[in-house]
């Protein structure tokens, strides 16, 4: 709890400087609009929820300006109480993702072959699409083990902390990435990780990434992109890979059935397969 609480007040502290930027050029400003999404976007990077008080501080607005704003969204159904005076997102941005057509059709299509896929190995997978700065879990299928890794559906993660966020970066185009990593500067607050551009290379030549967990140790990522039409990656589709005592589904299989998952996904679209 100590942990997430902290990465928590740190992406706070990312978001405070995103709005002193954004107030910096207010040429297009909707305030309104503007204090809203603050709102939103602030309790995305808060699991734990925050309070009237702590939301005002780091928007640099007042309390009655929140409050006029939180019992808005409350009555729309955006957020919700959780403890005490504590207030936190509700699925309903989630819900309202996966009810946009393309999502929705990227799912539809893609669940499918993940079940299939999730049966074949014995390992879950999930499929994840970036969001700004960061990566979105748009659904998860568990391993048919008693044993496996599980993925929240609707969580949001880091792009230099999954594979997915990698096999993204490497198979869309330099303007798209840019924008990409532009918006990740700004909301991680962080510097670029050495050798990413020769990283990314290498991720593009092969078609997929194999890593090892940056967040769970003994877990060894195996990610490969979904295309489109134009070669450009809409999704990624990820293997968490659990070395099973027993199993006779070793990890060169697992890549090899993920491949062609993510390409029959790909071709059903209407992109390519990644090969």
């Amino acid at each position: 709890m100590v942990n997430s609480r902290k990465i928590a007040m740190s992406k706070v502290s990312a978001l405070e400087t995103r709005v002193r930027a954004l107030s910096e050029n207010d040429s297009y400003a909707v305030p309104a609009l503007e204090k809203g999404l603050d709102v939103l976007e602030l309790l995305a990077s808060a699991p734990d929820g925050l309070t009237k008080s702590q939301i005002a501080r780091a928007l640099n607005r007042t309390a009655s300006e929140i409050f006029r704003m939180l019992i808005c969204l409350e009555r729309r159904g955006y957020i919700a109480q959780v403890e005490g005076e504590r207030v936190s997102l509700t699925l309903k941005m989630f819900k309202m993702v996966q009810q946009h057509p393309p999502t929705e059709r990227l799912i539809a299509t893609a669940l499918p072959v993940m079940y299939h896929l999730a049966h074949d190995i014995l390992q879950s997978c999930h499929l994840a699409v970036l969001e700004g700065g960061r990566l979105v879990i748009l659904s998860q299928v568990n391993a048919p083990t008693p044993i496996g890794f599980f993925v929240k559906p609707g969580s949001t993660v880091d792009i230099m902390e999954a594979a997915s966020g990698y096999v993204l970066l490497a198979h869309m185009s330099d303007a798209q990435r840019e924008r990409t990593l532009r918006d990740w500067k700004r909301e991680a607050g962080r510097a670029m990780p050495r050798g990413l551009n020769s990283h990314l290379k290498r991720i593009a030549q092969a078609g997929f990434e194999r890593q090892g967990s940056y967040l769970v140790k003994g877990v060894t990522n195996l990610s490969c992109p979904i295309l489109d039409g134009r070669q450009s990656a809409v999704a990624a589709l990820t293997v968490p890979f659990i070395e099973l005592s027993g199993s006779k589904v070793k990890e060169p299989e697992v890549l090899k059935a993920l491949r062609e998952a993510a390409g029959e996904i790909s071709t059903a679209i209407g992109g390519t397969s990644p090969g």
